[in-house]
């Protein structure tokens, strides 16, 4: 039987799909964002193993919550796609029981992403930047992965919610604004609706706890109503949402 490493399991989740929905957060992420406010998600070792029956016994409890809502089940992490055959594994049983799913991704994972296209029902696609080298600045890693992941997502067809935080002095301009329009039309046809995400501070404290150096010091949170600006201006025929 396999088994993963999960970080944890909300319930009651309101922000990771359509209806309520019960979230697995798996552990471990390769990328290193400056505006990451979960470092504890990074390590591939950390968090608690679970096998694959017990924690599909634990969603099935929650059951009567979310189908009642329209919801379902979403896979998020750290980055779910570094645990492609534990993620297949619950996306199928997941499945075989009618259940919705989604998966929250970066699209930084190990492969095996046509078959777990398969099994997914809505993908919460995390946009960090649209070149090489900003990828490689904000990230600490290379664009490349999240494209390969892309082609995935155009061959499968999958639904697809783009996400993108807001940063000030990084992404918060016009101009900005426009690319990622035009680079969701080119690269994710697949998106039904865009969210951005106002950069917060709440993680702030948890590098100071884990002993980590701040990755944006002197950094504020992006302000609320630009970010409104912003989406209003740009994508008007999608929903706006708050970052988690």
């Amino acid at each position: 039987m396999k088994s993963g490493r999960i970080r944890s399991v909300e319930t009651m989740g309101l922000v990771d799909g359509p209806g309520i929905r019960t979230v697995i957060f798996l552990q471990g992420c390769h990328l290193r964002c400056k505006f990451c406010h979960n470092p504890e998600s990074w390590a591939v070792n950390g968090g608690e193993e679970v096998d694959a029956e017990t924690l599909f016994q634990k969603i099935l409890r929650f059951r009567p919550y979310f189908e009642r809502s329209g919801g379902g089940v979403t896979f998020s992490g750290g980055e779910p796609l570094l645990q492609p055959e534990f993620l297949l594994e619950m996306l199928k049983r997941c499945k075989t029981e009618g259940i919705h799913t989604c998966i929250d991704t970066a699209g930084v994972g190990l492969g095996q992403y046509d078959e777990i296209l398969r099994y997914t029902d809505l993908v919460l696609y995390d946009v960090k930047a649209l070149t090489e080298e900003t990828y490689k600045t904000l990230c600490g890693r290379s664009i490349e992965e999240t494209e390969r992941f892309q082609e995935a997502l155009r061959k499968a067809g999958t639904k697809t919610i783009v996400r993108q935080v807001v940063i000030p002095g990084w992404n918060d301009q016009d101009e900005y604004m426009a690319a990622l329009k035009q680079y969701i039309e080119s690269n994710i046809p697949t998106a039904i609706s865009v969210e951005l995400l106002p950069y917060h501070l709440l993680g702030v404290h948890k590098y100071k706890t884990l002993g980590l150096p701040e990755p944006m010091p002197g950094t504020e949170a992006m302000d609320k109503e630009r970010v409104k600006e912003l989406y209003q201006k740009y994508f008007t025929r999608t929903t706006m949402k708050e970052e988690e």
